[in-house]
Order: C-alpha cells, then sequence, then structure tokens
C-alpha cells in the first residue's frame, strides 16, 4: 500500500517549545481523506426547534484516505449536510464538536456495538428487539442514536426496526474513552542547546512500524535522529523515543521529523473539515496510511558581556560614573531651584549690567550739569 509522503522543511531562526498538554497546539498528525459520500442509509425524521419537521438521510458515509485507505464514518451534528469531496483531516475530539460533551464516551460505545463493527444483523436485531435489520436500516438506527447524544435533538428513525435499534442502542450506552490517534508524536515539539540531544519525542501508533525521516534542514545542518543511546533510526514502533542530535557549532534554528505508515484509524477517532457542523466519526477503517510530524529548535548561544574600555579599571569606572552622577543630580537640583524662584542662571549677569548702565547714567547727566557752570564763572 502506498504510505502518504509528508517530509517537512523548517525555516532557520524559528523557535519552538515543549509542550504536551492535551489542549495545546500541536502539528497536524494520523490519517487525512476525502469524502466520498454517503453511502449506506436510511432515512430519519427530524423534529427542529421552530417546530417544522422534515424528513433526513441518515447512515454510513465513505471517505478515501490520502496515500491508500477506506474509511466508514458517520456524521457528529444532525445538521451537517456534510459535502462529498471535501478534505478531511483526523482529529482529537478536544479539536472537535465532541469537545467538553460528556457523552461523547457513549458515542464510542455506540460505534464500537453497532453496525460496522457489529455486522451480525441477525444478532444485532436480537439484542435490539428490532425484528429484522438491514445494513441500511442499520446504518440510520446507529446514526439516529448518535445525533440523540451528539446534539440532544428530537429525531427518530423512519424505519421502526432502525428506531428500535437507536433506542437499545442510546439507552445501553457506556462511557468509553478517547481513543489514540493512527499515529503520533508526543510532544510535537521539543527545545534545547545546541551540542545535545533533544527530546525525547515518543511514537504513538497502531501501526506495527514506521519510516523515520528527517527534513531537509536537519540533513543540511547535519543534525540526526537518534535513539537514547545515540544510534540513528530510520524506522520505529510504538512507544520508540526519537531524539534530535545537534552537533556543537550548529547555528540557531530548527529542524523537524516525520514519522509515517500504514494502520487503521481507531473506532471513534474525529475528522473534521473546517465546518464544525460537517464533522465525521470514524465507524470503521482499513489499514490507512498515515503520518505525523515534531519540530525540534535550538536558540543561539548568549552573547558575551562587553568588557570594560582599555585602561580603565571596574573602579575607576564606577567612581568616574559616580561623579557624573553626582554633577548630574546638582546641576538639576540648581535648575529646579532656580525654576522655582522664577530665576535662571543668568540673572546675576543681567543684574550687574543693569546697575553698571545707571551708575554710567549718573555719571552722564552730572558732567553735563557741570560743563555749563563753568562757563557761567569765565564769563
Amino acid at each position: 500500500m502506498a504510505l502518504l509522503a509528508a517530509a517537512l522543511t523548517a525555516a532557520p531562526g524559528a523557535t519552538a517549545a515543549a509542550d504536551s498538554d492535551a489542549g495545546a497546539a500541536r502539528s497536524p498528525e494520523g490519517a487525512s481523506a476525502v469524502l466520498d459520500g454517503l453511502k449506506t442509509y436510511g432515512q430519519a425524521v427530524l423534529h427542529a426547534g421552530d417546530g417544522s419537521v422534515r424528513t433526513i438521510p441518515a447512515g454510513l458515509y465513505e471517505m478515501r484516505v490520502d496515500g491508500g485507505g477506506m474509511l466508514q464514518t458517520y456524521g457528529v451534528g444532525v445538521a451537517g449536510n456534510a459535502q462529498p469531496q471535501a478534505r478531511y483531516t483526523e482529529s482529537g475530539w478536544s479539536g472537535s464538536p465532541l469537545a467538553g460533551n460528556r457523552e461523547a464516551g457513549r458515542i464510542r460505545w455506540v460505534l464500537e456495538h453497532s453496525y460496522p463493527q457489529l455486522n451480525d444483523l441477525a444478532g444485532l436485531a436480537k439484542a435490539a428487539g428490532a425484528g429484522a435489520l438491514t445494513a441500511q436500516s442499520a446504518a440510520a438506527g446507529t446514526q439516529v442514536a448518535i445525533w440523540r447524544l451528539a446534539d440532544g435533538v428530537k429525531v427518530e428513525a423512519a424505519d421502526p426496526a432502525a428506531e428500535k435499534l437507536a433506542a437499545y442502542l442510546q439507552r445501553e450506552a457506556g462511557q468509553l474513552p478517547e481513543p489514540p490517534s493512527s499515529l503520533g508524536l508526543d510532544p510535537g515539539a521539543v527545545s534545547g542547546p545546541v551540542g545535545t540531544r533533544l527530546g525525547p519525542v515518543t511514537v504513538r501508533t497502531g501501526a506495527r512500524s514506521v519510516s523515520v525521516i528527517p527534513d531537509a534542514a536537519a540533513v543540511a545542518m547535519g543534525v540526526r535522529v537518534v535513539d537514547a543511546a545515540g544510534q540513528p533510526l530510520d524506522t520505529a514502533v510504538n512507544g520508540t523515543r526519537l531524539y534530535f542530535e545537534v552537533p556543537p557549532g550548529t547555528p540557531d534554528g530548527t529542524a523537524s521529523v516525520t514519522v509515517q505508515g500504514a494502520t487503521k484509524v481507531p473506532v471513534g477517532r474525529v475528522f473534521t473539515s473546517g465546518v464544525p457542523a460537517q464533522a465525521q466519526i470514524v465507524a470503521g477503517s482499513s489499514e490507512s496510511a498515515a503520518a505525523a510530524t515534531a519540530t525540534a529548535a535550538w536558540p543561539p548561544a548568549p552573547a558575551p558581556e562587553a568588557a570594560p574600555a582599555s585602561g580603565t579599571t571596574s573602579g575607576s569606572g564606577t567612581v568616574a560614573l559616580g561623579a557624573q552622577a553626582a554633577t548630574a543630580s546638582l546641576t538639576t537640583t540648581e535648575e529646579e531651584r532656580l525654576a522655582t524662584s522664577g530665576s535662571s542662571a543668568a540673572t546675576p549677569v543681567i543684574a550687574s549690567l543693569a546697575v553698571g548702565l545707571v551708575v554710567l547714567g549718573g555719571l552722564v547727566v552730572l558732567l553735563l550739569r557741570k560743563r555749563p557752570l563753568e562757563g557761567e564763572d569765565e564769563a
């Protein structure tokens, strides 16, 4: 079976941090697929909140997995009206319309205990007290039960046997945990100093084996993907721990590794298309291609501290700085005092000039008065 190629190139200078929290943003992981359309279905009657009643199709969709494989899915939301040829990617419940839905575990129970996981239709009909079930009525009854749990809507199957199956599934459903991804790396990002092994990043998958492919940036910088003993890895299995070995002297940057393989997508995994109402939940899977990517980042070395100026000791530098600070403080204080009094540093000079002009004017007046008196004596 052909496998999905997913090698990625990372740009130097970017940064990343280790974060394995469930709610943290992660790189895409698992399978991606295109919706073929509704394939096995019956009819259901939906009672809308506005009092209107309409008949809608209810049943199994099929999806073609990129790189090989097929999925059977049910719609999560009753208002989905999923469109053929729409592109979907695998998601955990937290990234889907099931986030925070306390009935999510019961929906997985329904999927595990109904068609197509249980394809003994006679046995399923007997357990549900449904008389006789066809593939179409079994798919319709299962879809109606999922809608009731996911949306809490008032909907029933048009076929009486399908309705009995829906009621049985809803009544008997217990809680099951969220299924793991078909293929994932945990955490999706790590970081650390140059010259060390960054990690670990743990492989999570149901595949027998997966390929380990460093990206072009890693290869160009000599960054290797190794195990805990430092041995290079080109394949891995569930639980394998990967490390990025960054040689000393490597410029700051990032690199990534992609793992890819073939496995069945677990029942209960959600596929989203960007339109929440059109989300699909897996009811069956063939061997399907899957891939996951993790990124490593290493920061630049810290810049060295600036050396003291030549011929200046740290002590003399401190004294000089202290003197400058004291001078600046005195100058500032004097200016503030003068500003408060309405004066400035030029005030004494202006006052001296004014006094000099007054004295000079007085002398001129005396001289002018004295000269006429002397003329009169001569006469």
